[in-house]
């Protein structure tokens, strides 16, 4: 009897600031894993949207050659009578 009597004193329940510390912190990690996630779909859409930019650009770039401009206008003329 006198075992069974020291045995439950020993044996306590979890500590409740422990147990509500164990709690945030799986909070915590949940929250880190939801905010990494959201980061890479930013990060994806940052590329694909610089990727989309720079085709622009390339275009753009390709248009305002010389040669090409050069083209263009005599078209242009031709076309106008000019």
């Amino acid at each position: 009897m006198i075992q069974q009597g020291r045995s439950e004193k020993t044996e306590r329940p979890a500590d409740p600031d422990r147990v509500d510390n164990d709690q945030r912190i799986r909070a915590l990690e949940r929250r880190v894993e939801e905010l990494e996630s959201l980061l890479e779909g930013l990060q994806d859409s940052v590329h694909r949207e610089t990727a989309r930019q720079g085709r622009e650009i390339e275009a753009l770039e390709a248009k305002t050659q010389a040669p090409v401009v050069a083209r263009a206008l005599d078209r242009y003329s031709r076309e106008r009578g000019l």
